[in-house]
């Protein structure tokens, strides 16, 4: 959430978000990197992602001689963005210089490191304590509701795979540390049943304006599906804090409208704030997409009803800005009101809702006329205080992005 946003800074000892075309900003170079990272100080922003001797890249050849095989083809491609591979393995996607930092929609690159979210780095990601001022939301020309009155965040029962199959954490890298957001599983039409897509926010994958694409991309569906404590969570094996896998994303698409006016607080691009990431399992997996893993994925609704008639929406996600830690999984629910930032960009849905950063980019599931839950925005912003979330209300542009992802892989 952006108030909170983008989501949430690891700290080291624990503790811790223009035009109106519906043309999607398509994002190139799906990488089948795989890289083996050793001796990682796992939770620190400096740590050393350098990956073994071992690394490999899958795919793309024997390992023979210790050394990684990468297509002549991809690493070229590569270089022509300005990545030396052999340095990025080597922890130079540390390296955040403005000048190095690829940000235009056929920028994205996203090298599988092997090993690199350990279950302890993946538990200090946390919340940055960023968060939209009052101020942000005056003078909006549009239709903008009441204040909805907050309503308390829900814990979901353990074990979280079985009452919230399709959320998961995005966990990635940031100039400003490793970051968390919330995320949830959606079904692929150029793949039914054996979907890959996960949907988010757009400042979960791309800094905004004065940024460009985040490093280290990575979902864990049912993170920590027991719902253990941080306490329990201190010595938790692989297994137990991403029993699903991690999976990272090979391809990522936000709006054009989001690279070109979003923000790291306020309302900026608020309205087309949301992403899709197309993932790849990190040791290769077993043949099963993440749909078939988890067993389950959400259809998303581009024509939900307008917010007047929609009775309730149930935003799920992860908070972990205080009182929250991050490390389990909540719900609110409520009956949306009306969210206007601007006069040209859509009214955005608002609830009453208690969570915190981290739940940023988490679904918002309504049950249409069927009677079936559909995918109808995810959390973007909130106030400082927390109170109440806002979420896009998903139309054209949205589509634009889920079909031009989904086409990309429709014959793999």
């Amino acid at each position: 959430m952006r108030p909170i946003r983008p989501p949430f800074i690891a700290r080291r000892g624990g503790g811790a978000r223009r035009t109106t075309s519906p043309v999607p900003a398509a994002v190139a170079l799906a990488s089948v990197l795989a890289l083996t990272a050793t001796g990682c100080n796992s939770g620190d922003s400096k740590a050393d992602g350098r990956p073994s001797a071992s690394a490999s890249a899958v795919g793309a050849g024997s390992i023979g001689d210790g050394k990684i095989k990468i297509p002549d083809d991809i690493r070229r491609k590569l270089k022509e963005h300005g990545i030396d591979i052999d340095k990025w393995k080597s922890g130079a996607w540390k390296n955040w210089n403005k000048d190095d930092w690829l940000r235009e929609a056929d920028d994205f690159i996203n090298p599988i490191i092997q090993g690199l979210w350990d279950p302890d780095r993946m538990r200090r990601a946390k919340d940055p304590d960023k968060g939209v001022d009052n101020n942000d939301l005056t003078g909006d020309q549009g239709v903008t509701d009441p204040t909805p009155a907050p309503v308390t965040a829900r814990a979901v029962s353990p074990t979280y795979h079985a009452n919230a199959a399709t959320a998961g954490k995005v966990f990635f890298d940031s100039p400003e540390g490793t970051m968390v957001c919330s995320a949830t599983v959606v079904e692929d039409p150029a793949h039914p049943g054996k979907s890959n897509l996960v949907w988010t926010a757009g400042h979960c994958v791309h800094a905004g304006k004065k940024g460009g694409w985040y490093r280290n991309i990575a979902f864990v569906p049912s993170y920590n599906d027991a719902g253990r404590s941080t306490a329990q969570l201190q010595n938790a094996t692989k297994a137990e804090a991403a029993p699903y896998g991690v999976w990272w994303g090979d391809w990522a698409q936000t709006s054009k409208q989001w690279i070109e006016q979003g923000g790291p607080t306020g309302g900026q691009g608020a309205s087309y704030d949301f992403a899709v990431i197309h993932v790849t399992p990190e040791k290769g997996g077993n043949g099963k997409s993440l749909q078939e893993t988890v067993g389950a994925a959400l259809p998303v609704n581009f024509s939900a009803p307008a917010v007047p008639r929609v009775e309730n929406i149930t935003a799920t996600g992860y908070p972990a800005a205080p009182p929250y830690d991050g490390q389990r999984l909540y719900q609110c629910q409520d009956k949306p009101g009306r969210l206007s930032l601007g006069a040209s960009d859509p009214t955005m849905y608002r609830i009453g809702c208690t969570m915190t950063g981290g739940s940023s980019g988490g679904g918002w599931v309504e049950t249409g006329p069927d009677g079936k839950p559909a995918l109808v925005s995810n959390t973007s912003i909130g106030p400082v205080t927390a109170g109440w979330l806002a979420g896009p209300r998903l139309g054209t542009v949205a589509k634009g992005v889920y079909d031009s992802v989904s086409r990309k892989f429709a014959g793999r």
